[in-house]
């Protein structure tokens, strides 16, 4: 699903990302391609510089190809999921010169409803980033037991009424299959008491968080992927990685830190970089945004 709307999206910290990304000129690997803003800005910080860009969602690689069309054969575009970097990057191209992960969820994936990722609108439980995976919300909300549910809602999404809304759904389910955002939406409403639905945001973000995170096998794709990433990088090759939720920054800075306690690199980072007011008030994604970067 392409348009104009969606080749205009702000990649999150576009500028400082790539700019802390970049050593020298050569071939870069952008995990994490969605609309290519990203990779666009590395191939213009030098004319020399390649790009393999990764996506297992196969319409982000389509807005990409439109978006970087002009960039011709300096743009090699995978297919698949970057737990696999070592087997999706070409060996011809490695070792490269760094390797960028951008782990938020693109506004073309929340915006279209047919992807079921939003408690914004109201659409068939899905989240899978790659329409060819098993995992689905719906079979997760639908077959997964009590102790299951809760463990995923609190785990990946930080949940403190996990149990409860669990319990919720286990109830909801009986009567019914719950089959789109919407029903889930309610059910978790209701499982929230009132006084905690008034603070903290959508009271459904950290529950939809944590399914999308169960579906697409994020943890463990980030763990294997940043491995992954150290071992296809050149030597003074720099990983720069964007996270957008505790869970995911906590996991990046220490495995940066089991890499810097082996003799593996240096944290060029020592706190996390933010995005600047100016971009925050243009683009509220980034208002979460924490940036880290490694150097091999």
């Amino acid at each position: 699903m392409t348009g104009q709307v969606h080749l205009n999206h702000q990649p999150v910290m576009a500028d400082t990302a790539t700019q802390w990304l970049f050593t020298r000129p050569g071939v870069y690997v952008d995990a994490t391609l969605g609309n290519g803003g990203h990779s666009e800005r590395l191939l213009l910080i030098h004319e020399d510089n390649r790009v393999v860009g990764v996506d297992r969602d196969p319409d982000a690689l389509e807005r990409a190809r439109e978006r970087l069309s002009s960039y011709g054969d300096r743009v090699f575009y995978v297919h698949g999921n970057f737990a696999q970097l070592d087997h999706l990057v070409p060996s011809a191209l490695t070792p490269v010169q760094g390797v960028l992960f951008d782990l938020g969820v693109s506004s073309p994936q929340l915006e279209d409803p047919e992807r079921g990722f939003s408690y914004q609108h109201d659409a068939l439980l899905d989240m899978r980033m790659n329409p060819e995976g098993e995992r689905t919300a719906f079979r997760v909300v639908n077959m997964a037991d009590k102790a299951e549910l809760t463990h995923i809602i609190r785990d990946y999404g930080e949940e403190r009424w996990a149990s409860r809304i669990a319990d919720f759904i286990v109830t909801m389910r009986r009567r019914e299959p719950i089959r789109t955002t919407g029903q889930l939406v309610d059910v978790i409403k209701a499982a929230i008491p009132a006084a905690s639905r008034r603070t903290g945001g959508h009271p459904a973000r950290r529950t939809f968080q944590a399914l999308r995170m169960w579906v697409n096998e994020e943890p463990e794709s980030l763990d294997q992927g940043l491995e992954q990433a150290l071992t296809i990088s050149a030597p003074g090759g720099r990983i720069a990685v964007l996270s957008y939720h505790s869970l995911e920054d906590r996991a990046v800075k220490q495995r940066f830190r089991l890499w810097q306690d082996s003799n593996s690199g240096s944290i060029l980072t020592k706190k996390p970089l933010v995005a600047d007011e100016a971009e925050v008030r243009r683009n509220a994604r980034s208002r979460s945004a924490k940036l880290r970067v490694f150097q091999h």
